[in-house]
């Protein structure tokens, strides 16, 4: 096989990520395409511009293996391949193929580059692929539709977390060495998944010790806003069925917590928090970060960026929220933080960042009165 390729697969950590090493590589063009940012997304799309000229690379040599790995990544996209003729370096024209967007594909504003994608999003790209493609057998594309976009939203946490700041004024500061992650085994899961791995860990006493068999729950970034009006000094609470209280055996699985949401791949917390905030409540919302927290460190990844979202609340008690695109089945309730306090002490307010939350307001209520004592400003 023979590919002309013009995004983000000139990025060697990627390409070989997605199909492993092999062919060879040279300059080529393909004149009467431009390449453009896909609209709201990270990678570009090449379209036919009678005046353009798409820059890229010839690959030739691409082995069977490759072209089948090459067709499930490209085919979560619904892109599909064409022939074209490009010119090398030299002038020749060459005849290849190129995967190609589906026709419904729409062009962003201004101009993509591969050094700004690499600076930012390259990391979190490979690792998914590497996710995807670590799987034995490797899923159908149906499956994948569904499967990728978590993928995708693991990796950038991974990304996120590697540039967070580690503050250590109590708790120890690690050496390179310090701690080892060995013998990965395959994860395993669909939607969510469990990693099974060895971790060998310096001791506080100065030994080591391991490796030592472990696994964990590998989860997402999310965000949690509690709504509240700091003038009338009332919270949103949503109330929803939530499948860890089911399988726990909860006799009532019906939980009272606040808007909480994943974090798209690419996206930014304030973004996700503001969108979530939006689609569950439909409030907007100024954002005041209380915390950047772990909820279960010794078995799960997750990590949550906990805000009070400041808001004008409607003066209605109760109201339907949520995408039916995602099946949400949501019931929210606007109670004073006094009767959330309550909700709390008596445990039928349960969930940790929701109770964190409260009890933040609640040390926070007098400072917040005065801060907004005009109101909200819209």
């Amino acid at each position: 096989m023979r590919l002309f390729i013009y995004g983000t697969l000139l990025d060697e950590s990627l390409r070989d990520a997605v199909a492993g090493a092999g062919g060879q590589l040279v300059d080529a063009v393909l004149p009467g395409y431009g390449v453009r940012p896909l609209s709201d997304s990270v990678v570009p799309i090449v379209q036919v511009d009678p005046q353009g000229t798409a820059v890229g690379k010839l690959w030739d040599g691409i082995s069977a293996d490759q072209a089948a790995r090459l067709a499930l990544y490209e085919g979560i996209y619904d892109y599909r391949l064409i022939d074209v003729t490009v010119t090398l370096a030299d002038g020749t024209p060459a005849a290849a193929q190129m995967w190609v967007p589906p026709q419904n594909a729409t062009a962003g504003d201004g101009s993509w580059s591969l050094a700004h994608w690499q600076a930012h999003y390259a990391k979190a790209s490979v690792l998914a692929a590497q996710e995807l493609f670590a799987m034995d057998p490797l899923p159908s594309l149906s499956d994948l539709a569904w499967q990728f976009p978590m993928m995708q939203k693991r990796a950038w946490g991974q990304v996120q977390a590697s540039q967070t700041a580690a503050p250590a004024s109590l708790r120890y500061t690690p050496d390179a060495g310090d701690v080892a992650v060995t013998h990965r085994k395959p994860p395993v899961g669909s939607f969510f998944r469990l990693q099974g791995f060895g971790v060998e860990h310096r001791r506080f006493d100065g030994g080591r010790q391991g490796p030592l068999p472990r696994e964990v729950f590998v989860g997402i970034e999310a965000v949690i806003v509690l709504p509240y009006d700091p003038v009338t000094e009332r919270v949103v609470l949503v109330e929803q069925l939530r499948m860890g209280a089911l399988i726990r055996n909860d006799p009532n699985p019906w939980i009272l917590e606040p808007v909480a949401g994943m974090i798209d791949a690419f996206e930014e917390p304030d973004t996700a928090a503001l969108r979530e905030t939006k689609e569950e409540a439909g409030l907007d919302v100024t954002l005041r970060k209380v915390s950047g927290c772990y909820p279960s460190p010794g078995n799960a990844t997750d990590f949550f960026h906990c805000y009070v979202g400041l808001a004008d609340i409607p003066d209605t008690d109760q109201w339907s929220g949520g995408l039916a695109a995602e099946h949400e089945d949501l019931r929210l309730h606007v109670v004073s933080l006094d009767r959330a306090l309550e909700l709390v002490a008596s445990g039928e307010m349960n969930v940790a960042p929701g109770v964190m939350l409260i009890y933040w307001l609640a040390l926070h209520r007098a400072a917040l009165r005065v801060e907004f004592s005009g109101g909200i400003a819209s």
